[in-house]
């Protein structure tokens, strides 16, 4: 190993990315894999949210998505897809999930929450939100196609300031506790956009896998 470079210890750590997926898009997926790299992460788990608190009805079943989660981290193996949230009732709260998680997995692995940085502007409004860096680290996705981001209120800057690293090993170096911010490839895809290239019949084709836009297909998804 060359001088000066990093090294990572033999310490499992998981990234942890949740949304609706609705559907999962090549966005996700290209974000995952880099965070992957960046980040040496042993593997990466997708957790499809049955409800989630901040956002309306998903337009497609549980069921439905987690299918299309399955198909598309197909082949790679570092993702698998969790659906703990889809068996679970009421809002789908990470402070729940990441509880469930610990309870599972014991408290010497490192978790890595993965969330985009212009979420994170409204993550004090989360259920818990100041118990969930004790369960995990977080690390912020810098959206580069993101023009303009609403400014951290005061307590999230404190938040920042007292757990923030640039130094990826500190991931390694305990299960929970720390800030990262990362850059991933700037790919603007959203499932916003997805569906309503969809109910246009217009094609969604490059967007996301092939294997997804054959299942949308044959179940007649986003069709309204």
């Amino acid at each position: 190993m060359q001088a000066g470079s990093a090294t990572y210890s033999k310490k499992t750590v998981i990234g942890l990315s949740g949304g609706t997926f609705d559907p999962i898009h090549f966005g996700h997926l290209r974000m995952a894999q880099e965070l992957a790299d960046n980040l040496h992460l042993s593997a990466v788990r997708f957790i499809p949210a049955a409800q989630p608190p901040h956002k309306s009805t998903p337009e497609v079943s549980a069921k439905h998505r987690a299918a299309m989660v399955r198909l598309g981290i197909a082949g790679n193996s570092l993702f698998s897809c969790d659906d703990r949230e889809l068996n679970r009732e009421g809002a789908s709260y990470t402070i729940d999930t990441l509880l469930s998680l610990r309870d599972e997995l014991g408290a010497d692995i490192s978790l890595v929450l993965l969330i985009g940085s212009d979420a994170f502007t409204k993550f004090d409004t989360w259920h818990r939100w100041q118990e969930i860096i004790q369960l995990c680290h977080i690390a912020l996705v810098q959206r580069p196609m993101v023009e303009k981001q609403e400014p951290l209120s005061k307590s999230l800057q404190n938040f920042l300031q007292s757990h923030y690293t640039e130094n990826a090993e500190d991931l390694h170096s305990k299960s929970a506790g720390f800030v990262t911010m990362q850059t991933v490839t700037a790919l603007d895809i959203s499932s916003t956009s997805i569906r309503s290239n969809l109910q246009k019949q217009h094609s969604a084709k490059y967007l996301l896998p092939d294997s997804i836009l054959e299942y949308i297909r044959t179940y007649q998804l986003y069709t309204k």
